[in-house]
């Protein structure tokens, strides 16, 4: 099962939350999320446990629990939503200005 930890210090790594986590079963990966430009964190990590039942345990063990300085959201991970379109920016016509 995937776990979706937010309000993380900008200072967590991997490897802490890797011992976190690991008090409640087996680790299988951890991914802090950096910004594609900075590489800084973003405040959120996920963390993927062996089974179901070893990921429950510890989303509803450390949901809420202090981890360096910050109080931790922890909870079931969610597939990513589809998006739709491509691209961004202004949907504004191209040329004119209005005044």
């Amino acid at each position: 099962m995937n776990i979706y930890v937010g309000n993380l210090s900008f200072s967590t790594t991997e490897e802490g939350l890797r011992g976190l986590f690991s008090a409640h079963g087996q680790v299988t990966s951890v991914k802090v999320i950096t910004d594609r430009e900075t590489g800084r964190p973003r405040g959120f990590a996920f963390v993927e446990m062996s089974t179901d039942e070893e990921a429950k345990a510890a989303i509803a063990t450390v949901n809420g629990q202090e981890f360096d300085g910050r109080t931790l959201k922890v909870n079931e991970a969610k597939p990513p939503e589809k998006r739709e379109g491509g691209g961004g920016g202004s949907r504004r016509p191209m040329g004119r200005r209005p005044f």
